[in-house]
């Protein structure tokens, strides 16, 4: 069974809805976003709880043990069950927040909508009234929940990326990308293929460069989820390092075309020396019985620049209030309740989900039941969000692209990441 929900895999086709007018009213005397922000900050009472289909068995019996709580039998929540399709999960949000509907009150999000949610005037701030305390959280999740320097959400659930590798050929897995470089020789000796990440024209494409470019020490956008900031030498150190290998062999040909699926499979049936994927392969590699390496693979943080560990990609869920909520302060008692250690804890045991709370990945009973998680910190505190912008699903587009070009040696680095600025551009300039 997967450990994690994984980020990204279905969200590339999803078509972004033009921003609503943040500071228009709509007829009938409704009031306006900045309106709605500063409404129903202590009104209690019955409210909603929106996810997508509740899989691991995780959201039901905590809604149960919260309308339980005698403190609550005036504010009862009622969970509203998505379906399994984050397109689909996506787009019913999208017609409620428009709609300036209050039938939503906490709704769950990924962690690539949490900004354009927020730059819509969608999800209450958190602060004053509603401040959340931080302290405990895994600092890359509140960067994830943050936008244009101000806390939107609560961090719920979180994800990184690992480095797979063979145990067996390799004792120690490498430190940088030049040191697993250095290794693949040993890999072809063996009669395997060395490196294989994620690379077709999706979601995870954006994943994989996103990480090459952070751990080079380039980004994407500014700060103000805008301005493309990738046309710099960084940047293009970052994505040189997959073209060259494609160019060398080290990654093979046909990883042009892997999703997780394929990359899992390859490694699994023991052709791949190194393999970038989520935690959630984890339990797959060790259980499946088809697994030719469910004896022999280790876990690490993602190949660094020689400084450290790579700049992970995050993933994850975050939990936020919708400003059109008419009991917030029941949503806001809800969403501590939620995301607290002990039900953080219960993410994991119930879920495997992996917690957002610091203290957890220090539990030795927890990590001696699942070894990955010490790993997985170490990929989460180097963890970078993937662009936090408004415009995400056309950043994600312009990224996978125009880095697929250049990949596929269509086009030189410097002209993809021309081409890629023009189009994060275009993007948020509304071209």
């Amino acid at each position: 069974m997967p450990v994690m929900r994984k980020a990204g895999v279905v969200l590339a086709a999803v078509t972004l809805i033009p921003l609503a007018a943040c500071s228009s009213s709509s007829s009938g005397g409704s009031s306006t976003s900045s309106g709605d922000a500063a409404a129903n900050l202590t009104a209690r009472g019955p409210f909603s709880y929106v996810q997508g289909k509740d899989n691991s068995n995780v959201v039901k019996p905590l809604i149960d043990k919260w309308n339980a709580d005698p403190a609550n039998k005036d504010q009862q929540v009622t969970f509203i069950e998505q379906s399994a399709d984050a397109n689909a999960q996506l787009e019913d949000l999208k017609q409620h927040f428009l709609a300036k509907s209050s039938d939503y009150d906490v709704v769950d999000v990924d962690v690539v909508w949490t900004a354009e949610f927020a730059a819509n005037g969608w999800l209450q701030p958190l602060e004053g009234n509603l401040a959340l305390n931080t302290d405990p959280l895994i600092p890359a999740t509140v960067d994830s929940a943050t936008y244009a320097g101000k806390l939107y959400a609560s961090p719920q659930t979180t994800d990184g990326g690992i480095l797979y590798y063979r145990k067996d050929l390799f004792p120690t897995p490498p430190a940088s990308w030049d040191d697993m470089t250095a290794d693949c020789p040993k890999a072809k000796q063996a009669g395997i293929d060395c490196y294989a990440g994620q690379f077709q024209k999706y979601e995870g494409l954006t994943v994989n460069v996103a990480e090459a470019i952070n751990t080079a020490g380039g980004t994407i956008v500014g700060p103000d989820g805008s301005t493309p900031t990738v046309d710099s030498p960084e940047a293009a150190a970052g994505l040189q390092k997959l073209v060259d290998g494609f160019k060398s062999g080290i990654i093979p040909p046909d990883a042009i075309q892997f999703l997780e699926t394929e990359s899992l499979n390859d490694f699994e049936t023991g052709n791949l020396a190194f393999m970038r994927n989520w935690p959630y392969a984890y339990s797959l590699l060790s259980t499946d019985a088809s697994s030719k390496v469910k004896n022999t693979f280790g876990m690490a943080p993602l190949p660094g620049d020689g400084n450290g560990p790579g700049a992970s990609s995050l993933g994850g869920h975050n939990m936020a209030i919708s400003v059109y909520s008419q009991a917030k302060a029941s949503a806001f008692d809800f969403v501590n309740f939620m995301t607290s250690a002990e039900t953080e804890k219960f993410y994991i045991t119930q879920g495997s989900l992996a917690p957002v709370v610091t203290s957890l990945y220090e539990d030795k009973t927890l990590a001696k039941k699942y070894p990955y998680l010490p790993v997985l910190k170490q990929s989460l505190d180097s963890a970078v969000p993937r662009p936090v912008t408004p415009y995400y699903q056309a950043v994600s587009t312009a990224i996978q692209d125009n880095a697929y070009a250049a990949l596929k040696g269509d086009v030189s680095v410097q002209q993809a990441l021309s081409d890629m600025s023009d189009a994060i551009k275009a993007a948020s300039s509304g071209g």
